[in-house]
């Protein structure tokens, strides 16, 4: 059994393998269904609210041949105070796979860590691996490189605009240092990345490349791609007015994407709050691919469940 709670949780052979089968995925979606979850029950337990990551993971174990149940924190008993130990050992006897959306990363440590099923992170404070990998899926789309990300992301300059301490500036600190892209974030200092990420790529041997800096122009200088997230996410939203008035000089304009390489990436991962982290120009130029990640979501996350379902048969 093996959980996926981070992006370095596959090894090398296997995160190639992931994306190479979420392509194939996409490619031949019209001859759904597939039977890899035949049979298998999967819970998605949310504590946040969502429209992508609930749906694609919904479709995704449909297409796969499985049965989702969706859950939340408000009409479950943890979230009346049972303990998540309780909740997992007992959810292990019901289901096949947990996908778990919530807070803090130490929340979806402690349900892997007393689960007999395997645990997808489908978000974190901390992290987001499964969105990280469907945009790197497609960027090697659009860039007409290999499926290999390992190959095709190598150099690659990614400018992440705003809040840069924020789990999506932390997930692509972590794939740069996997792949080799070179990330640059530019905001605001107090919302630099914490020493949590940079111990956390440490650990893993995986010593990153990034740089912080508060220069827009000088961010955004010959970038591949350009990206950016909303700038008050779930959970703080009693900061909003600070955040806004400090983040306001980063935002995403024409101006920025013009400094960028000729043809450079727009990425967003959604929702995006026009005339916030990005105008309404740049959302609707032709080099916005926030609909093609989206649809990214579904191809890689089946491709993971996949994956994740087999290693019991591998073992």
């Amino acid at each position: 059994m093996k959980h996926f709670l981070t992006e370095s949780d596959f090894d090398q052979n296997e995160i190639v393998e992931v994306f190479e089968q979420a392509s194939l995925f996409k490619q031949n979606r019209a001859e759904r269904p597939s039977a890899d979850l035949s049979g298998q029950s999967w819970g998605m337990l949310f504590y946040k609210n969502s429209t992508r990551t609930r749906v694609s993971f919904e479709v995704g174990i449909r297409e796969l041949g499985g049965n989702p149940l969706i859950l939340d924190q408000s009409s479950t008993q943890i979230g009346r105070g049972e303990s998540i130990e309780d909740t997992v050992r007992v959810l292990s006897r019901y289901l096949d796979g947990l996908i778990i959306r919530t807070h803090g990363h130490d929340i979806i440590e402690e349900f892997a860590q007393h689960s007999s099923i395997p645990v997808v992170n489908a978000l974190t404070d901390f992290l987001h691996p499964c969105q990280i990998y469907a945009d790197c899926m497609t960027i090697l789309e659009k860039t007409g490189q290999t499926l290999n990300p390992f190959e095709g992301l190598r150099g690659k300059k990614l400018a992440f605009f705003g809040d840069t301490s924020c789990n999506m500036a932390n997930s692509w600190i972590l794939a740069g240092a996997l792949f080799g892209i070179d990330i640059h974030l530019v905001g605001p200092a107090d919302f630099k990345p914490q020493a949590e990420i940079e111990e956390f790529c440490q650990a893993r041997g995986l010593p990153g490349t990034w740089r912080h800096t508060q220069d827009p122009r000088k961010a955004s200088e010959d970038a591949d791609v350009i990206y950016t997230d909303v700038w008050v996410s779930m959970g703080c939203e009693d900061q909003e007015q600070d955040r806004l008035r400090k983040m306001a000089p980063y935002r995403v304009d024409s101006e920025i994407l013009a400094r960028a390489k000729e043809n450079c990436l727009f990425m967003h991962c959604m929702p995006a709050h026009p005339g916030e982290e990005v105008t309404q120009e740049v959302l609707d130029a032709p080099q916005a691919i926030l609909f093609d990640q989206a649809e990214n979501r579904l191809h890689m996350q089946k491709s993971i469940l996949r994956k994740i379902s087999r290693f019991d048969n591998e073992a």
